[in-house]
């Protein structure tokens, strides 16, 4: 009897080397995927599920997640609802405006500090203090701040600015104000969260303009200096141009977070005095009535609506941003 050599037929061949190296690939994957099934996707499937679902909290133990059946009553009672539309206009003026006037800020302090001069360091670090500050923490200052018995601002207003009366900032919806014989409603409350907004932020925007603009080469500016060119030439048609990309990422990003923005609102306002977004209507709605079913409905809305604002982004103004950067 002839030994049988380990090549010779019949007998099964080893994985290949690309066989090997897949398998190691899914091996190193299947941790990432794992991750990703358990907090994202799962939690977005359930979401779908639950809002097409009549569920409430009190009767969740006598009917069950799976007793109810299916039922569009919870979109037709977003869309139908009567705040969900100042809701919608609130949250797209507060992203807006906040997102702006975040991105401006930390614009002007890059511009500031970009220039070498003592203490420059120290004044960096200080303008992070708003971002990596407890949400909490500065929320309360504001609120102390803007308090029209104890805050500092309207003892300024009343006794330096000559004010008549102190402001509620945070509780007043509107008020009236006459500019050239025309007179019109400020939202004061609205207003005074986009300041906060704006100003809690803005350190996120600094650090990635700030990036940016030590990247840009000193040699364009120089240039600019010997053809004689302003400052404020420099900047629209040397520094802008070389930051256009930078911006778009943050307004893009900023949008983002500022759409789905909660804390901030609820920790000053509690979305009184006309600063309901449309995340402190969900809370409302699984809070206060218990609706499970209405709050996941209104978070899918919310995220379509967030949905197409970024398509439209993308579709008509991100390739102008690439050819501009």
């Amino acid at each position: 009897m002839t030994a049988r050599s380990p090549g010779s037929a019949g007998e099964r061949p080893g994985p290949t080397l690309r066989q090997q190296e897949s398998r190691a690939g899914l091996a190193l994957l299947s941790p990432t995927f794992v991750v990703v099934m358990a907090v994202v996707v799962i939690p977005i499937l359930w979401t779908v599920f639950i809002a097409f679902r009549d569920l409430r909290l009190r009767d969740l133990r006598e009917v069950g997640i799976f007793g109810s059946g299916f039922t569009l009553e919870n979109f037709v009672g977003v869309f139908t609802s009567r705040g969900f539309l100042e809701a919608l206009a609130t949250t797209v003026i507060y992203s807006v405006v906040g997102t702006a006037l975040a991105i401006g800020l930390g614009l002007a302090a890059a511009l500031i500090v970009r220039a070498p001069f003592r203490g420059r360091t120290l004044v960096r670090a200080s303008m992070l203090l708003p971002y990596v500050s407890p949400v909490v923490a500065v929320a309360f200052v504001w609120s102390v701040m803007l308090d029209p018995n104890l805050g500092i601002v309207n003892a300024f207003g009343q006794d330096v600015l000559g004010w008549e009366r102190a402001i509620p900032f945070l509780s007043q919806r509107s008020s009236d104000v006459t500019i050239f014989g025309v007179s019109m409603g400020v939202p004061v409350a609205l207003l005074s969260v986009i300041a906060f907004q704006a100003w809690r932020y803005f350190p996120f925007a600094f650090l990635f303009i700030l990036a940016r603009l030590q990247a840009v080469p000193a040699d364009l500016d120089e240039a600019g200096k010997v053809d004689g060119a302003s400052p404020l030439q420099r900047f629209r048609y040397i520094l802008l141009p070389q930051l256009s990309g930078v911006i778009a990422l943050l307004a893009v990003l900023r949008f983002i977070w500022t759409f789905n923005e909660f804390d901030d609102i609820y920790l000053l306002t509690g979305g009184g005095g006309g600063t309901e977004v449309v995340s402190i209507g969900i809370f409302n709605r699984l809070t206060g009535r218990g609706d499970i079913g209405a709050a996941a409905a209104f978070s899918l809305v919310l995220a379509g609506l967030l949905a197409i604002f970024l398509f439209l982004y993308f579709r008509f103004f991100a390739r102008t941003n690439e050819a501009s950067a």
